[in-house]
């Protein structure tokens, strides 16, 4: 056990789950002058191993966690309740997104692992059909538990964020606000499979800390034949979903109830975006600029405020693991006393406003009313004129932030070499370069590379890195985005548009959508890039970097590997092909 506990802990290392305490960023927001978290005034009284019985007869397992008085036993009163959902394992230390903070100052935790994992028998899906149901059924549960005043709401980070979105989707009486940290927006775009080729830098490891954390069943210990069962259930699922999942992907072929490579139904019932037009209860959503979901959460927000949902909006200079432990719980403390406990709170609007947004560049948080930020405008910079050949190098992205970002942390983001200088990576591709006269360069929001390119084979990858490039040559690394070129089919009326330009292309990349590429022929590309906030001062470059591929990020299937291997893509500029990129400034 000990083993399994200390390549479990290498594994979350690896992959960012483990919560650091590395509050400093955050401090200034969680806690403004005006106001200041309540002391903690009770202990923490656990009951573990609770068991809930679900319609088909799955056992999942909770711990409940009550304010305890000087005794140690619950204390008298009645409180809210706050509900969490956890894949890690919820004995796990670190892993299990316990909330003692919440609970020494007067709320419940009710903390579940989900179907198939930790102590919970039946099989994982993850985010499928029949655990959402589940996630419904668990908010009825908790909101009853004993000494609950019948008040709930919803906390987590990453998984336990995510499922909160659906969850709230079910309008659970009781619920009365969410605190999603570093959610997902798009199951498929936003993490699993970017432009067509697939996270191997994520994706696999989440499955095997998830399957690895199932396997440890902490729950024999205390309940032999609850834990016995659930390790058989854990075990029998392997062959079912997590290695028919990444089988699926790596030879691009629709396998059990997967899509292979391509959007589809699997990915859509796994999306929060499809059903976040159901959430109507405040939601606070903690980001990150450097976050493996950066993509999807300033659109959960702007989904939110269009129906006029009570929502926040906090994006800092964060990876997966910093945002998932950036020292957020005052906030949440503040958010739930007021929208759950009832507690007036008149300066939180004027005190936290509903977006807040690190700038990278000028390393500060900026709020605003609106993301983008209030007062951005896009404008479209055409590529300088000439024509750049880029061989197809499967080790481009090796040597950049990408590999910080998409193990979630593992990486530390800045270093010195690679990920906090993109030069030597620059080298693997095509560049250009947009000096920044008279005054500073301020953009927000999503990005667009209009790309025309050609290929000498079937298909071609792009990845498309913008990057802050000083007087002395070093390239800061900013935002990046990737697109496939058979995939290059765009739905205008799905995509996002500002002032009269696109500044978010929505490619389907579904199998229907797909494109012949014939080799020599120039087609049209628009390559989506992630949001982001900078400021490049005068004398300073933003670089639009181009190259064929982004590992250990994303990885192409075997099909797709074939049809690039050995060829170049060219990437024309000109007054007949006028490849652009479009950005917002302000």
């Amino acid at each position: 056990m000990r083993v399994r506990l200390s390549v479990l802990a290498a594994i979350a290392l690896a992959i960012g789950v483990t919560p650091l305490v590395t509050p400093a960023v955050a401090a200034s927001h969680a806690a403004p002058a005006a106001w200041k978290a309540r002391p903690a005034t009770f202990g923490v009284a656990k009951q573990s191993n609770v068991e809930i019985r679900m319609d088909d007869g799955v056992v999942l397992s909770a711990n409940v966690l009550r304010p305890a008085g000087q005794d140690g036993r619950p204390a008298r009163g009645r409180f809210p309740v706050i509900l969490t959902q956890t894949a890690y394992n919820k004995e796990v230390p670190a892993l299990n997104m316990e909330d003692d903070y919440m609970v020494q100052r007067g709320y419940i935790q009710v903390l579940v692992d989900v179907r198939g994992t930790g102590s919970s028998g039946g099989g994982w899906t993850g985010f499928g059909p029949r655990e959402k149901r589940d996630s419904c059924a668990l908010a009825k549960w908790a909101v009853k538990v004993p000494g609950s005043n019948g008040r709930l709401a919803l906390d987590g980070g990453s998984y336990g964020g995510i499922n909160q979105l659906f969850t709230a989707a079910c309008h659970p009486k009781g619920l009365r606000a969410i605190f999603p940290v570093v959610p997902m927006g798009d199951a498929y775009r936003d993490v699993t499979v970017s432009g067509g080729e697939t996270d191997t830098a994520f994706i696999p490891s989440w499955m095997g800390l998830v399957t690895g954390a199932g396997l440890l069943t902490t729950s024999v210990t205390t309940d032999p034949a609850q834990g016995v069962s659930a390790l058989v259930d854990h075990v029998t699922n392997l062959a079912k979903f997590q290695l028919p999942t990444i089988a699926s992907a790596a030879l691009g072929q629709e396998i059990g109830d997967t899509d292979g490579e391509y959007d589809g139904k699997f990915y859509k019932d796994r999306s929060p975006l499809e059903i976040i037009d159901k959430v109507d209860v405040p939601t606070f959503i903690v980001g990150g600029e450097y976050d493996l979901f950066q993509r999807g959460e300033p659109m959960l927000y702007n989904a939110l405020r269009s129906r006029g949902v009570p929502a926040r909006l906090l994006i800092g200079p964060w990876t997966h693991l910093d945002a998932s432990s950036a020292g957020t719980q005052p906030l949440e403390l503040r958010w739930f006393d007021h929208y759950v406990r009832g507690t007036k709170d008149p300066t939180l609007d004027h005190d936290i406003p509903p977006v807040t947004v690190y700038r990278l560049g000028r390393n500060r948080f900026e709020t605003s009313s609106s993301y983008p930020l209030a007062g951005t405008r896009y404008v479209a910079q055409r590529l300088p004129s000439g024509n750049h050949t880029v061989p197809y190098l499967p080790v481009a992205g090796v040597c950049s932030s990408s590999t910080s970002q998409w193990t979630a942390g593992g990486v530390p983001m800045g270093l010195p070499v690679c990920t906090g200088d993109h030069s030597l990576n620059d080298l693997l591709g095509a560049t250009y370069d947009f000096p920044v006269r008279g005054k500073p360069l301020r953009f927000n929001g999503t990005s667009m590379a209009r790309l025309f390119v050609s290929t000498t084979r079937a298909d071609a990858f792009v990845t498309a890195r913008l990057e802050d490039l000083s007087p002395s040559g070093k390239a800061t690394p900013l935002t990046n985005g990737w697109q496939m070129l058979s995939l290059r089919k765009v739905n205008a009326k799905r995509s996002t548009w500002r002032n009269g330009l696109m500044m978010q292309p929505w490619h389907p990349d579904t199998r229907s959508s797909v494109r012949r590429v014939v080799p020599g022929k120039v087609y049209e590309l628009d390559v989506e890039i992630f949001p982001t906030a900078a400021q490049l001062p005068v004398g300073h470059s933003l670089r639009l970097a181009v190259q064929t591929s982004d590992e250990p990020h994303l990885t192409p299937s075997v099909p797709a590997a074939v049809n690039q291997l050995g060829g170049a893509l060219t990437i024309h500029s000109s007054a007949r092909y006028p490849s652009t990129l479009v950005f917002g400034r302000g």
